[in-house]
């Protein structure tokens, strides 16, 4: 099956959508005017059921469909944006300051309204379909509170899916794996509590800022030196905090970053290295060195045979060639995790083109790959409820 002609034909509506969804970002769970206008279209389709405040402010839609009982398949997309001031200068760049969907989950959320509508009309299925649309994917977790109110029971979900957007991957292209696609994510934050005193006397202290500096160094160590070599790591220091004074050394120096694992031993050898390295820094300089570690979402893991299905069906839709199905993993986090640890399924990931990269301040999600991921969810539905 190629591209749907229903869905090229619906691609400028669905653009429509995708660009008022980028006027109008929201952050986290405050996802209150995209969430209303998720539901409003879902009852305009006339979805049997829908279903808000799921995991606080999550949306669900339930399309049944009309050649009899069947098992029930969950699609999901996200509906957050990023606290980033977009500079793309598009005509429907966003108007809240501060605020931009830099990752493209007005896009995903655009393409799966789009193949709610033409379930919707359709119902060429037997079963259910529920369409999955959530809050707080960066960085709060929304997949979990969903899973966690009950969302998988509640409707009898037997599978689940989810696809985002790739920059650089072609448009009409996809890429899977089966197994670890997207890494565990952990945050840490280390607070060295020295001596402060004068700049000109430094004998007389304890200069934390000596002692946080050492510890960037000493934390990638943890990659090079404590990892297995073909094992993937990653911890990054993004934040160094001291000092108000040219003139006077501060009291303490703070520090925080985030670590990337994909497996469980990893993550936990990783943890154990930060505090040992803090714990030995601390002691050879007479400081006192805290550790804060949260781990965060767990590894995106790909169930085998819905891989292999997935897979199929990009195929059907796309062309094998246009299919790669054994991509490196992804050092970024994915909070659709919880969803795969509660019921089997996958992740895939769809071309967007030659565009800025996620999380910039440039990027933009490519319209032209609406057509290509409402054609997947429609095939995947279709073929995974065939009577």
């Amino acid at each position: 099956m190629p591209i749907l002609n229903r869905a090229s034909e619906m691609q400028d509506e669905v653009a429509g959508w995708r660009q008022h969804l980028h006027q109008t970002p929201e952050l986290n769970f405050d996802v209150f005017k995209t969430a209303a206008f998720v539901t409003e279209k879902l009852k305009e389709f006339g979805c049997d059921d829908v279903v808000t405040g799921l995991g606080k402010t999550g949306v669900v839609g339930i399309i049944r469909g009309h050649r009899g009982d069947g098992p029930t398949i969950g699609l999901r997309a996200d509906m957050d944006a990023l606290p980033l001031k977009e500079i793309t200068g598009k005509p429907y760049a966003s108007t809240v300051p501060g605020k931009m969907h830099a990752c493209g989950h007005d896009g995903h959320t655009a393409m799966l309204l789009g193949a709610a509508k033409y379930l919707a009309e359709t119902r060429n299925f037997a079963g259910s379909v529920a369409v999955i649309f959530q809050p707080a994917e960066e960085g709060g977790g929304g997949g979990n509170e969903m899973v966690k109110d009950g969302m998988m029971d509640r409707f009898d979900i037997a599978k689940v899916f989810g696809m985002h957007n790739m920059p650089g991957l072609p448009v009409g292209e996809f890429a899977i794996r089966p197994g670890p696609i997207m890494a565990a994510t952990a945050e840490f934050t280390i607070t060295v509590k020295g001596k402060g005193g004068h700049a000109a006397m430094p004998h007389g202290t304890i200069d934390p800022i000596v002692i946080a500096s050492q510890l960037v160094g000493a934390l990638q160590t943890i990659a090079s030196r404590s990892t297995d070599p073909v094992e993937a790591v990653v911890v990054s220091v993004t934040k160094f905090h001291a000092g108000d004074a040219y003139n006077i050394i501060p009291e303490s120096a703070e520090i925080a970053g985030t670590v990337r694992t994909l497996k469980k031993e990893v993550a936990k050898k990783s943890e154990e290295r930060i505090r040992a390295i803090c714990a030995g820094l601390g002691t050879a300089y007479g400081a006192t060195i805290d550790v804060d570690y949260d781990t965060n979402y767990p590894v995106t893991f790909n169930h085998a045979d819905e891989t292999v299905f997935a897979s199929d069906v990009a195929a059907d839709v796309a062309g094998d060639a246009q299919v790669h199905r054994a991509i490196q993993p992804v050092m970024g986090g994915e909070d659709f995790s919880y969803m795969l640890e509660a019921r089997p399924g996958a992740f895939i990931f769809i071309g967007n083109g030659e565009t800025a990269g996620l999380h910039n301040p440039a990027y933009d999600f490519n319209d032209e790959a609406i057509p290509h991921g409402m054609s997947y969810w429609v095939k995947l539905a279709e073929t995974a409820l065939a009577a």
